[in-house]
This record gives structure tokens, sequence and C-alpha cells, in this order.
């Protein structure tokens, strides 16, 4: 007899082991959660909770008692020490160009410290994966490397920080992010890869290995999710048959109970609804079940295959130079070309008011907004599920005033992965620094969505067509994102900016919050036209 359970072997997984697409495992219902299944190398822990629907309270924005390090006298002197001669070197560098006077000579003294700098701040970030001093952690997390270069001001700002992450969320300061990545809790991010010749099969296998626990984890996340769903339909339903089975005895016959009232009998349809869920999600478990057990059953195939061929590739000992080298690309990417690449935090330069630093909290604050205003901004649609899953964000010490996404999401779990953004710490205005890292990321998990036909589908098509018909000049997305941030911050007020096109394209794709919808519609002819519109597609369903 056929296994109920079995699925689909990735078809090049069966190829290289020259084995059936049908083979499977039986399933184990007593470990489907267990965490044993997640001991497997280089696993990343995305500790995505498809059940949170929205950002935590923020009670703590700073600690009551300042951080004393920031007033250590030789904390300079312990940055810099244990790093060798490229810490001399920036040292060096450092007093040559704060003691010259003429211009040309501190332009050429700033440019050899920048690289300098670089190269000794690797030597650092190859520390964050085991214990160093906490000098050198914020020197990592703030590019502090002499607090003496701040005001008093900013240096107690600073030391006020809260320093770990309370709350949970994705949000990572670099000595976290080194942290994690180096210790294999985070995948690097994405580069660009250099083909891997086919007769070298276990890197051909390592990779394979990867894409099964991809996903295997993506598989498990939509399981966790749906059976939550179910908990919750099947409370619902518990609480609604109770409400029909109260009765009242009648007056003048107490041993006779009264009829359905008529708020009960109006609950026998929804009761029917319920149970029509519950077959759904009943279906969509089952569906879900055979491709966790599937990837699971490939993942164990690899790794047995990969001991075969000689042991697990072994873990890339320059993890963290290689991350190191791309988030020195997005602080680029932040920065620009004709901003301010000096790296070191220094009160020549820094000019943010404390609402527009980029700390951690703040950070939460701004994103827990957006969301208020645009729900969908970090939802990703997955076999005709709504999956609310927020991104890593990495926050660079840099002087950028834009935010990027590096990558949409995980490129071996499309289904429930992370994706990455990069915000800059000390803008000019930190919110629209936040705005246009959001706006990146819903363009290119809407482009991805879109596939081949982005030009011509969904949120990017319309406004590819639209942009093609204006005959307009410059790069598409920076426009979009131009016209994402004034979508959330005159649009949204109900100050009319954006072409009417546009703003019918971005009304039905990147909807605002039902109250905010509301709130516009009563505020002009224009947002009450769209919002009949709505009504009009919900009646014929088809929207």
């Amino acid at each position: 007899m056929a296994n109920m359970f079995q699925g689909e072997m990735d078809p090049e997984i069966a190829a290289l082991l020259g084995t059936e697409a049908s083979q499977s495992t039986v399933p184990n219902y007593a470990s489907l959660f267990d965490d044993s299944l997640d001991s497997s190398p280089n696993k990343p822990d995305e500790g995505v909770d498809l059940t949170v629907e929205t950002f935590p309270e923020l009670t703590k924005r700073f600690e009551t008692t300042p951080n004393p390090v920031f007033s250590d006298p030789n904390y300079y002197k312990a940055a810099l020490s244990g790093e060798g001669d490229i810490a001399q070197r920036v040292h060096t560098l450092l007093q040559k160009f704060v003691s010259a006077k003429d211009p040309k000579d501190r332009s050429v003294f700033r440019q050899q410290v920048t690289t300098a700098y670089w190269d000794f701040l690797i030597n650092v970030a190859r520390k964050a994966p085991g214990r160093m001093p906490e000098q050198k952690k914020y020197l990592l997390r703030f590019n502090m490397l002499h607090p003496t270069f701040l005001s008093p001001e900013h240096r107690s700002f600073f030391a006020k920080l809260v320093v770990d992450n309370e709350l949970n969320q994705p949000i990572y300061y670099l000595d976290e992010w080194f942290k994690a990545v180096g210790t294999g809790v985070i995948r690097n991010s994405a580069t660009d890869e250099v083909r891997v010749a086919k007769s070298n099969t276990q890197t051909r296998l390592q990779q394979l290995l990867d894409k099964a626990m991809g996903k295997r984890d993506g598989a498990r996340g939509l399981l966790k999710a749906k059976d939550e769903e179910r908990i919750n339909t099947e409370r619902l339903l518990r609480e609604r048959i109770k409400d029909i089975t109260e009765h009242y005895p009648l007056d003048g016959l107490p041993d006779v109970n009264a009829c359905y009232t008529d708020i009960q009998k109006k609950l026998f349809a929804e009761i029917h609804e319920l149970l029509k869920s519950l077959l759904k999600t009943d279906h969509d478990l089952d569906l879900f079940l055979r491709d966790f057990y599937q990837a699971e059953a490939d993942v164990k195939t690899l790794m047995a295959k990969i001991e075969e061929e000689g042991g697990v590739v072994q873990v890339d000992v320059k993890a963290v130079d290689t991350e190191f080298d791309t988030v020195r690309q997005m602080a680029k990417m932040t920065i620009g070309r004709q901003g301010n690449h000096f790296p070191i935090l220094s009160g020549e330069y820094f000019r943010c008011t404390p609402n527009d630093i980029g700390y951690r909290e703040n950070v939460i604050s701004l994103l827990a907004k957006i969301e208020s205003i645009d729900p969908g901004a970090f939802c990703r649609a997955y076999k005709n599920r709504s999956n609310r899953i927020v991104p890593y964000v990495i926050l660079i010490p840099s002087y950028g005033d834009l935010g990027i996404c590096w990558e949409p999401f995980d490129r071996f779990n499309r289904a429930t992965s992370r994706g990455r953004i990069a915000l800059p710490m000390y803008p000019k205005n930190l919110s629209i620094a936040v705005l246009s890292a959001v706006a990146d990321l819903r363009w290119q998990v809407a482009k991805e969505k879109a596939s081949y036909y982005w030009m011509e589908e969904g949120l990017t098509g319309n406004y590819y067509q639209w942009f093609q018909k204006m005959k307009l000049k410059g790069d598409l997305k920076e426009a979009f994102i131009a016209d994402y941030i004034t979508w959330m911050t005159k649009e949204s007020d109900a100050i009319q900016k954006l072409d009417k096109e546009v703003r019918g394209i971005f009304w039905r794709h990147i909807p605002f919050a039902q109250p905010v919808k509301e709130k516009l519609r009563d505020r002009s002819y224009t947002y009450q036209d769209l919002y009949q519109r709505d009504l009009n597609r919900a009646m014929s369903d088809g929207y």
C-alpha cells in the first residue's frame, strides 16, 4: 500500500543520487515538532513565528544607568590593542589627519584613514563570534573608535542605549550580526556565486543539502502556522457550540427549555463555515506534512551520501570575512557615491538628532509605524497564505541616508525565510531611510513573485507600464522608492502628490490599513472614489 504521506523528491537530488523521485520515509508523528530534528549542520535559525501579527510594544528605550565603558580613559587603547601593525597604522594616520591644517593634506589623510580603518575593522569582526572586550564590541556596533571624538552629551546618549536585544526582534547591530554569521546561526548574505564544477560532487551535495534544509525549514514553519490556525478555529467552534447549547426554561414549563433564539439560529451558519474552514485547513496541513517529511527524508539521504563521500564539507572559516565584505558593500550603498564615507564616529560629521539615530528601539518604533499604515509591508504570499515575515535588519554605523534591501528572502527557503535590509545609523532623516529600505523590499518581493512577468503583472508590472507610458527617464526602482515614500508620508495624510494612475496602482497593490482608508474617504472625493472601487470589486469577487 502506498504511503499516504509520500511526497516528491527534488529532481536534482534524485538525479544525483540515482534514485527514484518517489522514495520516501514513514512519518514519525511524535517527532514532528521535536527540536532534535533541527540538529543538522549549517541550519539557519530563522526564528520566524508566523502567528505574530505586530511588533512588541516598546516599554524601554534607554538604560537607567549609563554604561561606564564610554567614560573609560583607556577605551581607545583597548579598542586598538591586540590588532597588530594595522592598528598602529590607523593610530598614526589618525594623528596626521587630526593635526593636519591644509585642506588638501586632510583630504589625503582622510582617505588613508578610511582605507586603513576598514582593514583594521575586519580583524575586530573576526573576534565577534567569541568573547571580546566591550570597547571592541562598541567599536563594531557604533564605529566608535574614541569616545572623546563626540561631545559629552552625545557620549551620554550612547551610554544609555539598551545593550541587549530584549524584545527578541531580528534587528542586529554589527557585532551581533557577525557573531550570528560566524557561529552558523544565520547564513552568509547572498553574493554573486561562482559556478561549481559538476565534477565537484561533495560541494554539489552540500549545496543540495542546503536547499533541502531550506525547503524543510519552510515546510516546518508553515506547519506550525497552519496548526495554530486550526487550534484557533477549533476554539472558536467550541465557543459557538457552547452558545447554541445554552437554553433557558419556558415560562410556566420549568421542565422544558425554550427554542433557539434568533441569535442562536444565526450561529448555525457560522458553525457551518467554521467546519468548512477546518476541512480546508486539514487539507493544507496534509500537504505541508508531505512536503516536510519528504524534505526531511532528502536531508537525511544527502547527509548520508556526504558521509560516504568523505564527510560534510567544513564550514567556511572565512564566513565572517565574506560577510564583512558584504557589509562593506551595504555601507557604500547606504551612503551613495556623493555621501560621507568616513567610517569613524566623530562629532565633526555626526549631525543626528536623537530621533534620527538608528538605534534598535528607534528602528522598531518606525517599523511598527510603517506597518500600521501599510499592513502588508512585511507580508509574503505562499501557497495561498499571506505570511508576516519581518526581515533581518542590519544596522550599519554609517553616515548614509538610504536604507536598502540586500535580498528579499533566503534563496533556499522562499516560504518562511527572512529577507535582509540594511539601515544607516546616522542619517539626516531616519524615517526616510527606513521607508526607502521597506520600499526596496516591497519592490523586490513583488518582482520575485511576478518572476518573468514582472514587467506585465502585479505591482511592478503596472508601475513599469505607467513609467514607460509617461516616457520617464532614470532608474525605475529609484522612482518607485520615491513614490512609495510620498505614498506613506503625504498620501496617507490626504496630501495628494502622486500621479493619479500611480495612486490607483498603490491603492490596489499597496493598500493602506482600513482605518487609514476610512479616514481618507472622508477627506477627499479622490479617495472616496478609490474606496468605492474597493467595495465594487469585493461585491463582484474580483478583488
